[in-house]
């Protein structure tokens, strides 16, 4: 009884405060927006839910840069302390010196992913329309759908284009992203060299991956991931430029 009350209650949060919202918003961007095309409703919708997320993702970024500036003082505690455990310890106290939380970026990550997952899943099965049972009664499915974005490409269909825009994008969003987490050429621990790989998988694997994958589903699944990938290089540069600003 305890996992099926579990279950409704998290099948219930999902409908309710993640799948229908974000379906129902789709549903009146593609009458509102022009020619009635879903990829410009996609892209919009898109952009408004990582505006709604951008505090928390610019409260992560920022924590990065923090982290980075302390990267001799970790150094030189690794040096000077060789017990993990003292260590530890002491990363812990210069983390809470300075005001810095290290789980803060997986926390806020885990906060997204729901939201995130909820979009995705929208942009994969809601292009059919067809959903009239969870619409708010002031809505309504759309008379016309336009499903040609800009009338060149199908979002319905696959998309070699936006899935190699899809990759390169994640190339460019993990490398500045991986700029706050360089790993130590120079340590040859098991730790450093598990760092080392997972850098250099994040870095190249990831957007091979991603592209990979954005071919073999829909566009406008492929279109969100660029859409995406692109508003938070900006948003990276725009955070760490007015960061930059502030200290000179």
């Amino acid at each position: 009884m305890g996992v099926l009350g579990y279950n409704y209650g998290m099948h219930f949060l999902w409908e309710n405060l993640l799948h229908t919202p974000l379906y129902n918003a789709l549903v009146l961007l593609v009458k509102i927006v022009p020619w009635h095309d879903v990829g410009i409703a996609v892209v919009i919708l898109t952009i408004l839910v990582k505006l709604v997320l951008m505090p928390l993702s610019k409260k992560s970024i920022i924590s990065q840069l923090r982290i980075k500036k302390l990267e001799p003082a970790l150094k030189k505690i690794k040096e000077e302390y060789q017990n993990k455990e003292e260590q530890a310890k002491r990363t812990m106290a210069l983390y809470k010196e300075n005001k810095i939380n290290p789980f803060s970026g997986f926390l806020l990550i885990l906060i997204q992913l729901p939201i995130i997952f909820a979009l995705y899943f929208v942009f994969l099965k809601g292009l059919n329309f067809e959903q009239s049972n969870i619409l708010y009664p002031f809505n309504s499915l759309p008379a016309h759908v336009n499903l040609k974005f800009l009338g060149l490409i199908d979002m319905h269909s696959k998309s070699l284009f936006l899935a190699i825009l899809a990759g390169l994008s994640q190339f460019i969003q993990t490398r500045m992203s991986s700029q706050a987490f360089k790993p130590d050429l120079n340590d040859k621990s098991f730790k450093g060299e598990l760092m080392k790989s997972m850098n250099l998988q994040m870095k190249y694997v990831l957007p091979i991956f991603i592209a990979f994958i954005a071919y073999q589903i829909q566009a406008a699944v492929a279109l969100y991931w660029v859409t995406s990938n692109v508003f938070t290089i900006g948003q990276e540069m725009f955070v760490i430029r007015k960061i930059r600003q502030k200290e000179e």
